[in-house]
C-alpha cells in the first residue's frame, strides 16, 4: 500500500516530531519539593555538593539521566538533583535587585511591599506578564515577569 518513497518522508516527519517533543520536554521547569535538597557535580550522591536548594526553588531541566536532573538555576549555575526530590509547583526567584510587589497586575496599582535579588517566591497565578506571588511572611502581591525567573 506504501511505497518506500511515501513511508520515508513519513518516518523522517515522526523522527522530526519525536525529536521536538523531547527537546521540549527536556526544557521544561521543575521546583524542588524536599526541605533542603543538594545541587551536585554529577549525577550521583558520591560527587561534590555545590548548594543547598530550598523548598519552591525553580530549576530549568537541560537533561535526564535515571534518577537524576541536570539541571540550570536562574544565575546559570549547572549542576544536578535527584528527580525524586523534585515536582512542579510554580515558584519564582526575583532577578533584579529589587522588585515592587503591587496591589494589581500593572504599574497603575498601589506598591504593597519589595521583594529583594535572589528571594524565593511562589507563584499563584500569571496575567498579561504579571505574576501574583506570596513570599515567605504571607505577603502577596503582583510582580512584572521580567523581574523574575522560573514559572
Amino acid at each position: 500500500m506504501f511505497g518506500t518513497t511515501t513511508v520515508r518522508p513519513f518516518l523522517i516527519a515522526v523522527g522530526l516530531c519525536l525529536a521536538t517533543l523531547t527537546t521540549a520536554h527536556a526544557q521544561s521547569m521543575i521546583s524542588i519539593k524536599g526541605s533542603t535538597v543538594n545541587m551536585r557535580t554529577g549525577p550521583d550522591t558520591k560527587t561534590e555538593i555545590m548548594w543547598e536548594l530550598k523548598r519552591g526553588y525553580p530549576l530549568k531541566v537541560l537533561q535526564r539521566k535515571g534518577r537524576w536532573i541536570k539541571v540550570v538555576d536562574f544565575e546559570g549555575d549547572r549542576g544536578w538533583v535527584a528527580r525524586s526530590l523534585t515536582g512542579v509547583t510554580p515558584h519564582f526567584v526575583v532577578k533584579s535587585k529589587t522588585a515592587n510587589m503591587r496591589k494589581g497586575p500593572g504599574t497603575n496599582h498601589a506598591i504593597v511591599g519589595k521583594a529583594e535579588y535572589g528571594e524565593l517566591l511562589r507563584t499563584r497565578t500569571k496575567r498579561g506578564g504579571w505574576a501574583q506571588v506570596v513570599r515567605s511572611d504571607g505577603k502577596r502581591g503582583w510582580i512584572s515577569q521580567k523581574l523574575l525567573w522560573g514559572f
